[in-house]
């Protein structure tokens, strides 16, 4: 039973995000991406009271996707990156994005906090925020 409502063109949105902004990350990267994007939809906290939907999500203005801002973000979705769309939307989680609503790509090490929440882990060049338990008890 998926874990966000999504109807097709929201899976082959978030698979279009999770391909630009992660495709370098390969496919764990993109996953942990997707779970980025699906917890900013089920948080209902922080930054991320109003989202209600991958499509709210995906183009939140301001704090969405920098992706969103370049050609290859609109390019049409690949059968790879839909399935992996699928799975993030399915509930499928992994660390260190498994509460994470933030992520991004520094260009040293990954500081402790980011925007006053905290370091989760770091995959390949994306390190990943959490916010606390009491801040999202939904995550």
């Amino acid at each position: 039973m998926p874990v966000v409502a999504a109807n097709e063109k929201e899976v082959q949105l978030l698979a279009r995000l999770i391909r630009a902004e992660a495709e370098g990350e390969g496919e764990l990267g993109m996953l942990m991406v997707g779970n980025v994007g699906v917890n900013r939809v089920r948080g209902d906290c922080l930054d991320f009271r109003k989202i209600r939907s991958i499509q709210e999500m995906v183009f939140q203005s301001p704090g969405g996707f920098e992706a969103t801002t370049q050609s290859y973000f609109y390019q049409r979705a690949r059968d790879q990156d839909i399935r992996l769309a699928r799975r993030v939307i399915a509930g499928e989680r992994f660390h260190p994005a498994t509460r994470s609503l933030w992520f991004f790509e520094p260009s040293g090490t990954c500081p402790a906090q980011w925007y006053n929440q905290w370091n989760t882990g770091r995959y390949k060049a994306h390190c990943f925020y959490s916010p606390s338990a009491a801040d999202c008890p939904q995550l």
